[in-house]
């Protein structure tokens, strides 16, 4: 019984190290953003920029608990080089989602992925929140699936700025 559990444990660690290693220091996929007002952004666009592209739903539990810290450092970094994109995901209904950004007066660019193009880009994203920090060189520097760790999360954003 022991070893059973020590391997199954070795395995869950070697398959976390691997996850982890293969969005670590990744390219962001290229991709286009429309945000609620129309403007437009792309992975490309956003280049020289620390970026936090946060997957997320007006029904998620999660996603509305973090979205407050979420316009918090937007609100800290915007001015210093660094982007918030909140990607609503595909089941979401846009006027759902326009409620929601009107209500909690979110300040960043958030945008509807109707047909889950920008999710399948960035592997196939079903679990929210789902939130990639992206580098100023458009590499990804960390993959959060749940709410985020946000004091680890501001630390690698000062550290990237």
């Amino acid at each position: 019984m022991k070893k059973g559990l020590l391997a199954l444990l070795g395995v869950a660690l070697v398959a976390v190290v691997a996850y982890m290693t293969l969005f670590a220091g990744s390219p962001a996929p290229q991709v286009n953003y429309t945000s609620l007002n129309g403007q437009s952004a792309s992975t490309e666009s956003l280049k020289g920029k620390v970026v936090l592209v946060n997957f997320w739903a007006t029904s998620c539990p999660g996603c509305v608990e973090e979205m407050p810290e979420i316009k918090k450092m937007h609100q800290e970094f915007a001015g210093k080089g660094y982007e918030t994109i909140a990607v609503a995901l595909s089941y979401d209904p846009p006027n759902y989602v326009k409620s929601f950004v009107e209500k909690y007066q979110l300040p960043f660019f958030v945008a509807l992925d109707g047909n889950g193009e920008i999710a399948k880009a960035f592997g196939d994203i079903q679990l929210a929140p789902t939130t990639f920090l992206i580098d100023k060189q458009g590499k990804i520097i960390k993959r959060y699936v749940g709410v985020m760790d946000f004091k680890e999360v501001r630390k690698l954003v000062q550290q990237h700025l």
